[in-house]
């Protein structure tokens, strides 16, 4: 029989004391306090430590960190708060050898000389404010984070040695560094308030933070825009100068953007016929390559999604790119593609006519109008199609739509862009700003312009600054005019605070200075308002709250030009001649939702033309299919998937269980439950109403609901028509159920490899 009282457990400094079981029982009881079905004795039952002399400390705590995790489920949903104080527990143990942190002033000056924070925060900060900040910060709120989010924390926003994964701060330390250097350019008399305000908006989970914010600001590194869109022209060096952009800004932990629509098709004549182009596919694997060269420091994966038009001479050809079948030579499966459609190439469907494709350097002016004018792209479309003198295919626009969407099922990652809803209902004027992408997630929707060389200034690459509103944690509307006014005021100081290593981002973001703000925790602001996706029964309140959070973001941006001046494009912008986005929203959207406007949209247009707004763009709903997780909150828009998610990411196998489980777990509508997509379509459709970019939206198919276990393409076709319909400016997964179980993974099926998390 092994004396337990005789063996030794080796602690973190490398000394060696006897073990002391009662000490590990105190801390087990200590994480247990308060918390509802949860046993002590169990976890230390699962645990089964096996100890021996010289065990260390931190393989113990470890352990039994594993074992509360494991124990996590439906029936004992506390789990997850038990394993997440013993996992801070030990995060703290190693950030400061201690359980109690240090002084916020002896913490920066120690990490500050390590090289992993910024020095101006010493520099730019007096100790009486350190002191002040540091009373300020309550370290008790580390206590309400569920594993899930700790071990995100751990994995991706902690500062820390991503060799060794030593971690040097804990959480409380990260949200009070973010508000003080995003606020650090705001007068000393007004700044603290801002910083404390701040500090509790994130803290408490009512603003979420993206990834670069949250892993970056603070730390030498200032790059923090969650996306970034690279437009590619028609030549050797606007290729060139594309691939060396995607490179520089993967490494900064941006998902990226990729128009290659310009490029002319396999085949056409290069230098007055001396040559023939060998097409897209080619390049496309090229920007593969730049995609899937850099890490991003253990933070995400390089990702990216391209886009090009339906009526590109090499369609059949780059729908296929995903697909599993084919030989390497003509696949470039490592990306996602975005195909770009518009009014006249759904007209052909619905009328059931031919889709004629060109080579876009073969018709002058058609790419172009493609995005900045309906009438003429089809005006310009049908006078090619008569001209013989020009290379082109015609086909049947249901088999072309059909192959899309055949590629899309089969994949899941063929995106949906319509072009002219993300010109028609923007805040751009398209005649001198299109839209012509989005970026990996397809909420973006910005103004770009080809490169011709990475360092001339030259083209126009868009950057945007995420964050969302947690409509989960709001008790009323009005609370959102206090969270917007943060959140803008803090994104647009933090596109002074950070670099541009490519010119032609800088120049693009003082000019536009573009934010996209979303909400996360909508599927539980639904459970707790009792209302559904799929019956209708949650329009008018989805008309109410998109209204006002769009309306609080547009009154914080226009507060904020009269403090530091409009943005210099803001003269390219709709909202400069008086138009809101309540003026270009599809009117079909009005046969679903009669719910009026509440607020006063006519004295805010009138403030706007008058003194302008700080940003072009305000808006924009993104998975945040991470950040949600740090919030304990649901992704997005979405619905969730179990009423407990197993969520596997490089990090490991998380068990996720949904907010406020206990109240709430019979009004929870889940994605599977949904019968089918039409609901969930309008909802999307009355958020974009109001949404002046784009939003991440998914399509969802059950086969089982189905004759023969297959879904019909009509049924596909449908969907993407109700869609186009209600002004959907894109659409991004398409999840088909397996049958297997309702398991979700953020590195396969539900983001491309983390890029687009925020």
């Amino acid at each position: 029989m092994t004396d337990f009282q005789s063996l030794k457990v080796t602690k973190r400094d490398g000394r060696q004391e006897p073990i002391d079981l009662d000490k590990i029982h105190r801390v087990l009881d200590w994480a247990a306090e308060g918390l509802d079905n949860v046993s002590v004795s169990q976890v230390e039952l699962k645990s089964q430590i096996q100890l021996y002399d010289g065990i260390r400390s931190q393989d113990i705590h470890e352990t039994i960190i594993k074992a509360a995790a494991d124990l996590i489920s439906q029936d004992t949903p506390d789990y997850q708060y038990m394993a997440a104080r013993l996992a801070i527990f030990h995060l703290r143990k190693i950030a400061y050898g201690q359980f109690e942190p240090p002084h916020l002033f002896d913490h920066v000056t120690t990490l500050t000389e390590m090289n992993r924070y910024d020095q101006h925060i010493l520099r730019d900060y007096s100790r009486d404010e350190f002191d002040a900040l540091n009373d300020y910060i309550d370290h008790s709120r580390d206590l309400n984070f569920s594993y899930a989010a700790v071990k995100q924390l751990e994995g991706k926003y902690l500062i820390q040695d991503r060799v060794s994964r030593r971690v040097y701060e804990s959480p409380q330390m990260l949200y009070m560094l973010i508000g003080m250097c995003l606020f650090t350019d705001y007068p000393q008399d007004s700044r603290l308030s801002y910083i404390k305000r701040f500090y509790d908006a994130i803290s408490l989970f009512k603003i979420s933070l993206p990834t670069p914010i949250m892993s970056g600001v603070r730390s030498p590194s200032r790059q923090f825009s969650s996306c970034v869109l690279i437009e590619c022209g028609d030549s050797l060096d606007s290729i060139n100068a594309t691939t060396s952009a995607i490179v520089k800004y993967v490494s900064l932990r941006a998902g990226i953007g990729i128009n290659a629509g310009r490029i002319r098709a396999v085949g056409s004549p290069i230098r007055g016929g001396e040559a023939q182009h060998t097409g897209c596919i080619p390049f496309f694997k090229l920007f593969q390559a730049a995609v899937k060269s850099c890490s991003q420091g253990g933070v995400r994966g390089g990702a990216a999604t391209l886009f090009y038009p339906l009526w590109h001479l090499e369609v059949e050809s780059l729908l296929v790119l995903k697909n599993n079948r084919g030989v390497e030579e003509n696949r470039v499966r490592h990306m996602d593609y975005g195909v770009q459609i518009n009014r006249t190439l759904y007209q052909r469907l619905i009328k059931n006519g031919n889709i004629t494709l060109f080579s876009p350097h073969d018709v002058p002016g058609l790419y172009d109008a493609f995005f900045a004018d309906q009438d003429e792209f089809e005006r310009l479309y049908e006078k090619y199609e008569q001209d013989p003198s020009i290379r082109k295919r015609s086909m049947p626009a249901v088999e072309l739509f059909s192959l899309m969407m055949q590629e899309r099922s089969s994949t899941g990652r063929i995106y949906i862009q319509n072009v002219d809803h993300c010109n028609t209902h923007s805040p751009f004027d398209p005649k001198v700003a299109p839209v012509r992408q989005s970026n990996l997630c397809l909420e973006i929707a910005l103004p770009t312009s080809p490169l011709q060389g990475v360092d001339d200034g030259s083209g126009e690459i868009a950057l945007c600054t995420l964050s969302a509103l947690n409509l989960g944690a709001i008790n009323s509307l009005e609370e959102l005019e206090e969270l917007a006014d943060l959140a803008v005021r803090a994104l647009d100081s933090l596109l002074d605070y950070q670099d541009y290593p490519i010119e032609a981002a800088r120049k693009a973001s003082m000019k536009r200075r573009t934010l996209g703000i979303g909400v996360i925790n909508f599927a539980n602001y639904l459970a707790k308002n009792g209302v559904k996706y799929s019956d209708g029964s949650a329009n008018n309140l989805t008309h109410r709250t998109f209204e006002a959070i769009q309306y609080y973001l547009l009154k914080a941006s226009n507060q904020l030009a009269r403090e530091r001046g409009a943005c210099s494009g803001f003269d390219e912008t709709t909202y400069a001649k008086g138009v809101l986005p309540i003026d270009t929203y599809k009117k079909d959207l009005d046969a679903v939702c009669s719910e009026p406007l509440h607020l006063d949209w006519e004295g805010l247009r009138a403030d706007i033309v008058k003194d302008g707004l700080r940003n072009s763009t305000l808006s924009s709903l993104m998975p945040s299919e991470t950040s949600s997780q740090i919030s304990n909150a649901t992704n997005g828009i979405e619905p969730p998937r179990g009423l407990v998610t197993v969520k596997q990411s490089k990090d490991g196998i998380l068990k996720q269980v949904v907010p406020d489980y206990a109240e709430l777990k019979g009004a929870y509508e889940l994605l599977w439950q949904m019968p089918g997509n039409d609901g969930y379509l309008q909802l999307v459709g009355i958020m974009q109403k109001f949404v002046d970019q784009a939003i991440s939206a998914n399509t969802n198919y059950d086969p089982q609901r189905f004759e023969g276990g297959r879904v019909p393409m009509k049924q596909l076709l449908k969907d993407l028509l109700t869609a186009y319909k209600f002004g959907l400016k894109t659409l991004y997964y398409q999840n088909t159920r397996d049958g297997a179980d309702d398991a979700q993974s953020d590195m396969a099926d539900d983001c491309a490899g983390g890029a687009c998390k925020i």
